[in-house]
Order: structure tokens, then C-alpha cells, then sequence
């Protein structure tokens, strides 16, 4: 079972930049893909960004490219989410979330129900 603590929610202004951090434990992770996802009020809840933990690949939403960065930190079993030039749309709870991919697949082809392990979430508010 893997254990994940999400932190460095809050509010910031749009335009501005924020940095969450999802530490990670329980088993060695190896194996394991780490996303981000996020859920804003009444909405369903959806991907954001994922880093292969062996190997760092990354993969980004459309929504986010250019503005967000998923990295891990293997020494200090960190996932973080670099986000910069916040909207307010970007407004959401924003989890942390770990999965195992197919052998052969690519990160890009994972789906919500891929991700077996889940945080508690952090809130994110950007206002205008």
C-alpha cells in the first residue's frame, strides 16, 4: 500500500505561482507512475500531470503544458507540481496519485482508474 500526504495548497493571486508537494511511502516505487489530478466544485475529476517514478518521463494536460511541471525527487520519495501563470480556472482540490502502468504503454494512455492509490488532497484558489 502506498501512502501519499499532499501540502502547499493555498490562495494566490492569478498570474501568480504555486509549488505542491505529494510525499510519498509504504513500499519502493519503482514500478509506479505519479500523477497529479484535480477537482473543481461540480466537476469531475481530472488528470493534470504524471512523471514515471524509474525513469522521470513526464506527460502533461493540454490544459497545463507550458505552465505546469511534474518532478519527483527520488532521495525524499517527493512528487512535486511546479505552477506557474495560475488562472482561475485552475481553482480545484488537487491529489496526488500513484498507479502502476502496463508494460509497453505509454504514461499518456493511463486513465483515473489506473491510479489505485490516492491522497487526501490539497485545496488550490486562484482569484482574479
Amino acid at each position: 500500500q502506498v501512502l501519499l500526504v499532499e501540502s502547499g495548497g493555498g490562495l494566490v493571486q492569478a498570474g501568480g505561482s504555486l509549488r505542491l508537494f505529494c510525499a510519498a511511502s509504504g513500499r519502493a516505487f519503482d514500478t509506479y507512475t505519479m500523477a497529479w489530478f484535480r477537482q473543481a466544485p461540480g466537476k469531475e475529476r481530472e488528470f493534470v500531470a504524471a512523471i514515471s517514478w524509474s525513469v522521470g518521463g513526464t506527460y502533461h494536460a493540454d490544459s497545463v503544458k507550458g505552465r505546469f511541471t511534474i518532478s519527483r525527487d527520488k532521495a525524499k520519495n517527493t512528487v512535486y507540481l511546479q505552477m506557474n501563470s495560475l488562472k482561475q480556472e485552475d481553482t480545484a482540490v488537487y491529489y496526488c496519485a500513484a498507479g502502476i502502468k502496463l508494460p509497453g504503454t505509454a504514461i499518456a494512455t493511463m486513465t483515473r482508474t489506473d491510479f489505485g492509490s490516492w491522497g487526501q488532497g490539497t485545496q488550490v484558489t486562484v482569484s482574479s
